[in-house]
């Protein structure tokens, strides 16, 4: 099975703190893989780090088999990244917003890939509005949507599901596992019920370091569930 991501004794540091320290993961496509720690656990910064974003400061990473560091651009074709706090532009209607990304990825074709995500993310009804009009729950459908407009082959979300109803959440939830069938994503959250409802396989982090890999089932299958095991790490969500 190919390696979408390789991780390889990873440390990240902030000053005098390491926020990752010899981390090392191998994710193949396809596969949903759940980061599950609590906050500060280090989840965000290795997001980051995978989406090119942070250089590490030891180790490496590899993106469909090309160092993020040494291929920067290349890399970032194949990655689809909704960050936690969603940077998108408030003053933007969600088609231009949309047109604007697809642009920036030089995509042919950009009109329909523009109406093909927005309908895909389930946007259609609100694709008229300013962005800064939408509800929470839209907005991340924008960020969604800004994600996978160029068909990326490794999708990486950070708390994707962060303050939608629970009708939303169990369409994104959806929309994230039928990704989930054909490519590799990551998705980080503090939620017990988000990596059971969606991931093959959870990695536990905690103080940046990997303390659990393995899959959801196994996991659960612990006497009081997946909750149980976090617990029993020393952890709690």
């Amino acid at each position: 099975m190919p390696m979408s991501v390789s991780v390889k004794n990873v440390k990240r540091m902030f000053g005098e703190q390491a926020a990752l320290n010899g981390v090392s993961l191998d994710v193949p496509s396809p596969q949903v893989l759940g980061l599950l720690g609590p906050n500060g656990a280090g989840k965000s910064t290795l997001m980051r780090l995978i989406a090119g974003y942070l250089p590490p400061s030891e180790g490496k990473v590899e993106v469909c088999g090309k160092d993020v560091e040494e291929h920067p651009f290349d890399t970032k074709k194949h990655i689809g990244y909704l960050p936690e706090h969603n940077p998108i532009h408030l003053e933007m209607y969600v088609r231009e917003y949309l047109d604007y990304v697809a642009h920036l990825y030089q995509l042919p074709d950009r009109k329909a890939k523009v109406e093909e995500v927005i309908q895909r993310v389930g946007l259609t009804p609100e694709a008229h509005k300013l962005i800064g009009q939408l509800s929470k729950g839209y907005r991340q459908r924008v960020g969604l949507a800004q994600a996978l407009i160029h068909d990326p082959e490794v999708l990486i979300l950070d708390e994707p599901t962060s303050g939608l109803d629970p009708i939303q959440l169990v369409d994104i939830r959806n929309l994230i596992k039928e990704v989930g069938k054909k490519r590799t994503v990551i998705l980080s959250t503090h939620i017990m019920q988000e990596v059971e409802a969606m991931c093959e396989r959870v990695v536990m982090i905690h103080r940046g370091q990997l303390v659990a890999d393995d899959t959801v089932a196994n996991l659960s299958s612990h006497p009081g569930g997946l909750e149980a095991a976090f617990q029993s790490l020393g952890t709690s969500a």
